[in-house]
């Protein structure tokens, strides 16, 4: 008998790849996802936490598609080595701070080591031609293939007929006449396949999976490098530009202001890390404290805290400001009137 072959799929949670494991499975091949954290996933993040988002299903897309497929799903934590791919992708940003071209090559390279090291035969990704404007172009795709070092191991189901066949088409693992052929950023082709499949409540595609490639994340990780004088980073710094309202007075310093209950839990997590404050005459937000701040500091933050407060309209506001040690005190301010916060302080 002929040897079963194995194949490994990078597993996003998105329709993409969850269609080209399926294609490939198919095939009688033995497939096994890989999904890798690099910390700016969207993933289980701020719709987990606000009410606003409470509508949606709270879950891991990547873990719902290896269920829906009945495949192992190996969750592989890249913080620290996708640091310099963000820091210095050789390729460039995307349209805000998305460095896709650097990111695919490093996510595919790191499955290359990974079919090595548990004696895997080929890599499957989800990527269809024209689809997304940096990555995933035909002049790209051989990019990829080659700085990756994955070469013609990178099988890509779902548009492998446009393309040079791979070594698993030429040695007869899969058949390229049961692969697919499509192009262009319309999703009806996948849609087809997702129902032909029996697929459905899958992930709908918003600029992808990743934050960066989110204009309003983006400005905010500017501003944080711009603030530390330095492009590092830490996972607490990128949980943190996810959630809150960030306003900067001054270079020096920034709030984080909860926008409703369940960002105020979560901030309360971060309280011996940050200064704090809160109303205490009056209903109102946490808001964290990022940086140094004299006297003068405190107060105007108490004062922007304030008029978050359900005392925005009062004369005087007494602000609770708690150090990262756990001591208190109490300043009493008048808060802030809405038109008069500038709104270039606002992130």
């Amino acid at each position: 008998m002929s040897k079963q072959r194995k194949a490994v799929a990078l597993i996003s949670g998105g329709l993409d790849s969850m269609l080209a494991a399926k294609t490939i499975l198919e095939q009688g091949i033995h497939v096994e996802g890989i999904n890798f954290f690099t910390g700016f996933c969207v993933e289980g993040h701020t719709h987990a936490i606000r009410a606003k988002d409470k509508a949606k299903v709270k879950r891991n897309n990547s873990l719902w598609v290896a269920e829906q497929l009945g495949i192992k799903l190996h969750i592989v934590d890249v913080i620290e080595e996708y640091k310099n791919v963000l820091i210095n992708p050789k390729h460039g940003y995307g349209q805000h701070l998305n460095p896709c071209l650097d990111c695919k090559i490093f996510m595919v390279n790191k499955a290359k080591q990974w079919i090595v090291e548990n004696d895997f035969d080929f890599i499957i990704t989800g990527e269809v031609i024209g689809q997304r404007p940096m990555s995933q172009r035909k002049a790209t795709m051989p990019i990829i293939s080659k700085q990756s070092g994955a070469d013609d191991l990178l099988l890509r189901p779902l548009c492998a007929k446009n393309l040079p066949e791979t070594l698993p088409e030429r040695e007869g693992w899969v058949d390229r006449e049961k692969l697919h052929d499509i192009t262009g950023r319309s999703r009806k082709p996948q849609m087809a396949l997702a129902e032909q499949w029996g697929f459905d409540d899958y992930a709908q595609p918003a600029g992808g999976c990743c934050f960066l490639t989110d204009k309003n994340y983006s400005a905010k990780l500017v501003d944080l490098w711009q603030a530390h004088g330095h492009k590092e980073y830490e996972l607490d710094d990128v949980m943190l530009l996810k959630v809150g309202r960030h306003i900067r007075p001054a270079p020096h310093f920034k709030l984080i202001v909860a926008r409703e209950e369940g960002e105020g839990r979560f901030l309360q997590g971060y309280k011996k890390q940050f200064i704090s404050m809160n109303c205490a005459s009056h209903p109102g937000p946490l808001v964290l404290i990022d940086g140094e701040l004299s006297a003068e500091d405190l107060y105007l933050a108490a004062r922007i805290a304030a008029r978050y407060g359900q005392g925005r309209d009062a004369e005087q506001v007494d602000i609770t400001i708690r150090q990262q040690d756990g001591s208190e005190r109490n300043i009493q301010v008048t808060p802030f009137k809405i038109d008069e916060i500038p709104q270039e302080w606002y992130i």
